[in-house]
């Protein structure tokens, strides 16, 4: 069986952190595919895709499992994508408070050598609290969720606006399904522990 290399396709920070909690080594590459949804794409497919075109269209230079990862945020059916500013991240809070909300991650596992791909979709939801305006505001003020999906950062005070989470795996919520991904690497022959 050869050696793999395992690159996340990914330049984002929190999945980066998320990986480190298997303790294994990886590299990080910057993929080049395009993520405009298609017309009338779900959620459900419009992440798988994304994850695969990630995790498939970084270029590495040896043999390597290389983990694509999307994720979109949804309400009533429409993806709600990140805020960027204050007043769009209010807004989406003020919207989410007392209701539930949907996550989908897309996860792949792209093997270089076999061109083989391996891909599954995550869901988790979150009940928000009812929240007032007030609190809203001090929590966007405070922790700037800007480029998060659904305006909130559950790995740090945003625990504090949910009532309930619902799902197999936390690390999901934050945007890489670990408990999928190690299934996944096992079928590879890459036991984590």
């Amino acid at each position: 069986m050869p050696d793999y290399q395992l690159v996340l396709a990914s330049t984002s920070p929190y999945r980066k952190q998320l990986l480190n909690k298997l303790a294994i080594e990886f590299k990080t590459a910057s993929p080049n595919f395009d993520e405009t949804p298609l017309e009338n794409e779900s959620p459900q497919a419009l992440v798988k895709r994304l994850a695969i075109g990630k995790a498939e269209s970084c270029q590495v230079s040896q043999t390597s499992l290389v983990i694509g990862s999307d994720q979109v945020c949804v309400i009533n059916g429409e993806i709600i994508g990140k805020p960027h500013t204050r007043e769009n991240a209010i807004a989406q809070l003020t919207k989410q408070s007392g209701r539930s909300i949907q996550f989908f991650t897309g996860l792949a596992l792209h093997n270089t050598q076999t061109g083989s791909t391996d891909s599954k979709v995550d869901t988790f939801t979150v009940h928000f609290r009812n929240l007032t305006s007030k609190q809203i505001e001090h929590y966007v003020d405070k922790e700037q969720p800007f480029y998060c999906a659904g305006s909130f950062k559950s790995e740090g005070l945003g625990i504090a606006l949910f009532e309930r989470l619902e799902g197999k795996d936390p690390n999901t919520l934050v945007g890489l399904p670990l408990i999928d991904l190690i299934d996944m690497l096992a079928t590879q022959g890459i036991d984590v522990l």
